[in-house]
Parts: structure tokens; C-alpha cells; sequence
């Protein structure tokens, strides 16, 4: 290879390096305007539905056990 052909194909990497850094950095700075904007508008969620949910559940809210003494000799 000539000189010029290694000079080439040098500019043209050049090209799509810096090419390749602005279409990340703006990609990047969208994102950031996407999460700072949507923080800001819309309600912050929970991910759980179920998180505050009733206790429903009869066997947790009686004890069967209720007249039982303890061994006073143990």
C-alpha cells in the first residue's frame, strides 16, 4: 500500500470514530432529558401491587390454642 491509500484509510476512520462518539453522546444526553423529564411529570409507582393488600386470611387472626396452661413443674 501507497502513502496515500494508509492516509485514506486513516481519515475515513477518523470520520467514523467521531462519528460513532456524537451519535453516543447525544443518544446519551436524550435519555438523560427522557429520565429527568418522566421523574418529574409523571407519579413515582410502586411495583408491587400486592403490597398493601388486607389480611384475609381467618386462621392468621384466631388461635385455636386458647386454654392451654403451661407446665408449672417443667
Amino acid at each position: 500500500m501507497s502513502k496515500k491509500n494508509i492516509i485514506i484509510v486513516l481519515a475515513f476512520l477518523i470520520l467514523v470514530l467521531l462519528a460513532g462518539y456524537y451519535y453516543y453522546y447525544k443518544n446519551k444526553q436524550a435519555s438523560e432529558v427522557v429520565n429527568q423529564t418522566n421523574s418529574a411529570v409523571l407519579p413515582s409507582t410502586s411495583t408491587n401491587p400486592l403490597e398493601n393488600k388486607p389480611n384475609v386470611n381467618p386462621v392468621d387472626q384466631t388461635n385455636p390454642f386458647k386454654n392451654i396452661k403451661t407446665n408449672p413443674f417443667q
